[in-house]
């Protein structure tokens, strides 16, 4: 809409200083005032078909009522506003809803305030601070709670029909439960789609992290579209693999070769754990599956005197380990660990780190699905050497490559 530069040398005629124009008195917070009421007011003209002297509405039998007061708040503070009325009560503007009383964006200012890892407090300090608006945690509470809806929509949404990998791990976080804090564990699931991009797929709460839940989680996942899982990268939890293979059975289950080289070092000395640790690195980085398996022959004769534990540990999983030989270096770095779901995790460790522990599980899982939320707009690439890497899945899992 074009404005007359003569109307804008009209209201800046008095302008002195800032506060003339943005402050608790100034022109635009005047300005806003005036504009709604005067839209309320063409509003209502349209509803009761009469202007404002006219007695009654053509044909309508209503007519004008006079106006009520009420206080909106925004980034301009408190702004007190005349909403007109109509006689029979059925005049409802559009402009500022019946029930209304913060202005357009400032619902999304708390939430965006909120995901960011703000306390109440902090978001109330924020916004008196910045615009001389006092809002109490009730509203806070109320305005957040709204997204509860989003969760539930977005944790039921449909999902892709094929993702060449899945990193599933899980994080706790402290939640009130009957009257005692517990220890629960959040259940994330991020898969990569056939453009190479990241998704969070999910996110579950439990009491505990353990096989039988991820059965549950891997199960959602088959309810909501996820035909085919080409690998599944996971940390060494026990029965974890099995969770996943039973529903499905033709994926390959890479255990997080990070979590292996920490559980083994679990077991070494400080002074020894740099040589046992360049060691395993020969075995996991070897060119070949055979390559990889006379390396740990190699690190048991030098290594099982001392730590027997280890290499125990890696021929108990060692189908779980060797997938990713089948793959080239740089494809490797893709599968072999769960660090895409780590660094997600220390992403919400810092969102939540102000607070001690949640009053419920919804509290939680909306803090968490907005820094999810957040997140997620960060991953606009694929990831790296992706098409290399598709090249390959269309070469070992040809028959199970989605035609588009």
């Amino acid at each position: 809409m074009a404005i007359d530069d003569e109307l804008i040398d009209g209201l800046l005629k008095d302008y002195e200083k800032p506060e003339d124009l943005v402050g608790e008195k100034g022109l635009l917070k005047e300005l806003t005032k005036r504009l709604l009421e005067r839209a309320m007011a063409a509003e209502l003209t349209e509803h009761v078909g009469c202007g404002k002297h006219e007695r009654k509405g053509r044909k309508s039998g209503n007519a004008r009522n006079g106006s009520s007061s009420k206080t909106l708040k925004g980034e301009f503070g408190t702004l007190p506003i005349e909403v007109p009325r109509d006689r029979n009560g059925t005049f409802e503007p559009q402009i500022v809803g019946k029930h209304q009383t913060r202005f357009t964006g400032f619902d999304e200012k708390i939430i965006s305030m909120y995901g960011r890892g703000m306390s109440t407090r902090e978001i109330r300090q924020h916004l008196e601070e910045m615009y001389q608006v006092e809002v109490s945690p009730a509203l806070i509470s109320s305005v957040t709670d709204a997204v509860i809806d989003d969760v539930r929509a977005w944790q039921n949404r449909q999902l892709d029909a094929c993702y060449p990998i899945v990193y599933m791990d899980a994080i706790r976080f402290k939640v009130r439960d009957g009257g005692h804090v517990r220890n629960k564990a959040v259940y994330l699931a991020i898969g990569i789609n056939m453009s190479g991009q990241k998704e969070v797929l999910g996110m579950w709460i439990a009491d505990t992290e353990g096989a039988k839940f991820w059965l549950m989680v891997v199960t959602e996942l088959k309810n909501r579209g996820v035909g085919e899982i080409f690998i599944a990268c996971v940390d060494g939890l026990k029965g974890f693999p099995e969770a996943i293979e039973a529903v499905y059975p033709e994926t390959e289950v890479q255990l997080c070769i990070v979590h292996m080289v920490r559980h083994s070092l679990n077991f070494v000395g400080w002074k020894e754990r740099k040589q046992v640790a360049a060691d395993l690195r020969l075995v996991y980085s070897a060119a070949t599956a055979e390559e990889a398996e006379r390396q740990l022959a190699e690190f048991e004769a030098k290594w099982d005197a001392r730590f027997p534990t280890i290499s125990r540990s890696w021929r108990a999983n060692w189908t779980r380990v060797i997938p990713l030989f089948a793959f080239p270096p740089e494809i490797r770095k893709v599968i072999y660990t769960t660090n895409a779901i780590e660094s997600l995790n220390m992403t919400l460790r810092k969102v939540t780190k102000t607070r001690g522990s949640f009053p419920n599980d919804d509290a939680l899982l909306k803090l968490l699905y907005l820094a999810l939320r957040n997140v997620a707009r960060k991953w606009t690439m694929p990831v790296r050497d992706w098409k290399a890497a598709l090249n390959r899945f269309a070469i070992v899992y040809g028959d199970r490559m989605p035609l588009e």
